[in-house]
């Protein structure tokens, strides 16, 4: 059978991608944002944001500030590097979200999985970016029509295993014109950070967390992880596999009291925590908690050997990004 060595989960943030002298940027693009949403479900500009919460975070929002957060979650980062290095899985599971990469926003199941022999990236034009988006182009490997290896065979097995269990799945086998459409950042960026020189392949499970109506619950995302889990060991194959949770915490305002929620719930193996997230909590870029409830459920019965938080303010609002990084094994 097939065996779950080890759990990763990390953020995908632009900010991961580009020096810490860079991520004034974002901030820019905060301010121009007008759907910054909270934890109770609203979505505010920034002048509404400051309205109502005020601009209590001015120091900690400075050039000197983002150059040492940016050192930290480096640091986190070469840390799950090491962990995959370490555990040798023979395929990584990535649980990440599409954002009309792959599919468009009128054509998107709540739950689909890629069983193809080969993962072409969808690519941005890079010519007339800025060299900051350059680089976040290639910390995303959508600077090109870059391709990684599959893994038919395990996916199909959990395709089958998670029918079996009653987990409906839309899928998919290949990437007719990746010029129109390919796979995204939640997938690239893993792969291009973490995994060195190592040609893993990778199987990529795809939630629809951004576009409703059709977004699944925290608990049935719970519950799909464990499915997940079961369908993995059901297959014949003996393989060592990882699980990644690509995405998240909160963004584009920090909401740290929903990302404590997020870190205090994944060694809890019943997810508890996690079941509990309303859906008014999970709009926008909050909404790619789902894929680590996902993972959670999925490796639940390995222990969290680590967890850190880091909680970037880019603006004096509070605008930013809960970042997060975990390893289960």
């Amino acid at each position: 059978m097939a065996e779950i060595v080890l759990g990763i989960g990390t953020s995908h943030s632009p900010l991961l991608t580009v020096p810490g002298g860079d991520w004034h940027n974002r901030a820019a693009a905060d301010k121009q944002n007008p759907q910054l949403t909270l934890a109770d479900g609203r979505a505010l500009s920034y002048d509404e944001l400051v309205a109502e919460r005020g601009e209590n975070y001015a120091e900690e929002a400075t050039p000197e500030n983002f150059v040492e957060l940016s050192e930290n979650s480096q640091a986190e980062l070469n840390a799950l590097k090491q962990a995959i290095a370490e555990a040798r899985p023979d395929v990584v599971v990535i649980v990440g979200d599409d954002q009309a990469e792959l599919y468009s926003p009128g054509n998107t199941p709540a739950l689909g999985i890629f069983w193809g022999e080969t993962i072409t990236m969808h690519n941005y034009p890079t010519e007339q970016l800025p060299p900051w988006m350059k680089s976040m182009a290639e910390g995303y490997a959508m600077d090109a029509q870059h391709k990684f290896p599959g893994h038919p065979k395990l996916a199909l097995d959990i395709i089958e295993g998670m029918m079996e269990r009653g987990v409906d799945l839309a899928v998919c086998k290949d990437v007719p014109d990746p010029a129109k459409a390919g796979f995204g950042h939640a997938f690239g960026f893993p792969v291009r950070r973490l995994f060195g020189e190592n040609e893993i392949p990778i199987i990529p499970l795809m939630l629809n967390t951004y576009f409703p109506p059709n977004i699944l619950s925290a608990d049935r995302c719970f519950d799909i992880g464990k499915m997940l889990r079961e369908a993995i060991e059901a297959s014949d194959t003996q393989l060592r596999v990882a699980v990644l949770a690509s995405g998240g915490l909160s963004h584009f305002v920090v909401e740290e009291e929903l990302d404590q929620t997020v870190m205090d719930g994944l060694a809890d193996p019943e997810g508890k925590n996690l079941r509990s997230i309303p859906r008014k909590a999970l709009r926008e870029g909050s909404s790619e908690i789902l894929n680590w409830v996902v993972t959670a459920g999925a490796v639940s019965h390995l222990p969290l050997d680590s967890a850190k938080y880091i909680p970037v303010r880019r603006t004096a609002a509070g605008t930013g990004i809960g970042l997060a990084f975990a390893v289960w094994r």
